[in-house]
């Protein structure tokens, strides 16, 4: 799965009252002293940071030793993908300054490693929630998805023809340009059925098409050749060609316009391989399904974390801190229902 950072929101809750409170080694000692011998302790500055941010700081030591846990095999992996998009980002900025001025201005962070170590812990946590996902696939999804989701590598070419809109146009000048380009392509298929009924060579027909009006400069003077492709060959922007060129015969050319961001475009299949067995479909088909859930059910990565969370039995002294997790864990899970159903 291709790595998607996780944001899960923090909230601070600002509680008072008396209750439970572990004891800190330093006990009342002072962290800060005046000089009229007048004091701030510890146990002060604690229970002042605590109703501050101190349960973002909570929740992050908790998933931290969690995820170390469970997941040690990763551990160097997540660290070495913080440490170079660090590294991307240094690059962008002439100084340590500056780069620190916009952590802290736009993640909120007040150190360079604090934001790094926010990045360990979201990659080692997406990992956490992906796993979990995966887990929890039945038999059947699987089945479903191969059936149904699963495609043989095919050989495709395809005419691009892009609409010439621009940012300054008004609605009504994008919505004629649309129609304009979108035409256009009308226009290739009635050719090609044109070529179809005179018994021309549709290949070589396509070919010359896609030479003299295909918008895609990396294939026109193939022809419009794509190659062999299948889902995730190209970016997800050539799924909707997958998807087309699979209800196709080989040799046949699309008679409906298919439209993708790219704009509007008409494919022929010229050849259609094997599918992949069940067997070494399985990861690719486990990790397309738990993308897809994660994507239309955000109480899915709430339900992994409480999992993974339930499974140390964490119990919190504090009884403010736990009070004020308790409701920061109502709110999480009834907002990502929320989502889920809008």
């Amino acid at each position: 799965m291709k790595k998607k950072m996780l944001v899960i929101g923090m909230m601070s809750l600002l509680l008072c009252g008396c209750g439970k409170i572990p004891k800190l080694e330093n006990g009342e000692e002072a962290i800060i002293t005046f000089k009229n011998d007048e004091k701030i302790s510890v146990n002060d500055f604690y229970n002042e940071i605590k109703n501050s941010f101190g349960l973002q700081t909570l929740v992050s030591m908790i998933d931290k030793y969690i995820y170390e846990k469970e997941f040690e095999d990763i551990t160097k992996e997540a660290n070495d993908y913080a440490e170079a998009y660090i590294k991307q980002l240094r690059a962008n900025y002439d100084s340590e300054e500056a780069l620190l001025q916009v952590i802290q201005n736009y993640y909120g962070h007040q150190t360079i490693e604090s934001y790094k170590n926010s990045l360990y812990l979201n990659y080692l946590q997406s990992e956490a929630i992906e796993k979990y996902v995966i887990d929890n696939i039945t038999e059947d999804e699987l089945k479903k998805y191969y059936e149904n989701d699963v495609y043989p590598n095919m050989t495709i070419s395809h005419i691009l023809i892009t609409p010439e809109v621009k940012d300054d146009m008004s609605e009504d000048d994008k919505k004629k340009a649309e129609e304009t380009a979108k035409k256009k392509a009308q226009n290739i298929i009635e050719e090609l059925n044109k070529a179809k009924k005179d018994n021309k060579d549709i290949k070589e027909t396509f070919s010359n098409l896609a030479k003299e009006n295909s918008e895609d400069t990396s294939t026109k003077d193939k022809g419009g050749d794509l190659g062999e492709i299948n889902i995730g060959s190209l970016s997800n922007k050539y799924d909707e060609l997958i998807k087309g060129a699979f209800k196709l015969e080989d040799g046949s050319y699309s008679t409906e316009v298919i439209t993708t961001e790219l704009g509007y475009h008409v494919i022929l299949k010229t050849k259609t391989g094997e599918k992949k067995s069940y067997d070494d479909s399985l990861e690719s088909m486990k990790e397309n399904i738990a993308t897809n859930k994660l994507d239309n059910n955000q109480s899915l990565m709430i339900e992994a974390i409480k999992h993974y969370r339930d499974k140390y039995d964490l119990d919190i002294i504090d009884s403010e801190m736990d009070s004020q997790y308790g409701k920061y864990m109502n709110n999480l899970i009834n907002s990502a229902k929320q989502n889920s159903t809008n």
